[in-house]
């Protein structure tokens, strides 16, 4: 028996709505920038670099692929609309404060000057 047949992400993902009376949906948007937030952190990096995005990117498809394993909906139009939104919601806060941390850095309290490593905007 494997890890993956022990620990059941979906039922995890529905213990953590049910116990802290957050929706999915919301829940989906926390994550998000959670993972966002912490991804710059470990890696001593910063919003406005594309490493912290692609993490939330990256585990949110891989999340999405696992749903389409585990929860199979009798309309599959329905299924890929929900993973879509799932998608979106997550993806949509961490990708406004990538760019405003890029283009506008100002107001999340950095130097307006201020542009990461190896940005080739001058703007």
């Amino acid at each position: 028996m494997n890890f993956l047949q022990i620990f059941d992400w979906h039922q995890f993902k529905l213990l953590v709505e049910h116990s802290t009376g957050i929706s999915m949906d919301a829940l989906h948007i926390l994550v998000g920038v959670l993972i966002q937030l912490l991804v710059a952190v470990l890696f001593k990096s910063s919003v406005a670099r594309w490493r912290p995005l692609l993490a939330v990117l990256a585990l949110v498809l891989i999340n999405e692929v696992n749903d389409f394993l585990v929860d199979v909906w009798p309309d599959p139009g329905m299924q890929l609309g929900e993973a879509l939104k799932d998608i979106v919601l997550t993806m949509l806060i961490p990708s406004l404060i990538f760019v405003l941390a890029r283009r506008r850095p100002e107001l999340l309290g950095q130097d307006s000057n201020w542009r990461p490593s190896g940005s080739k905007d001058s703007s």
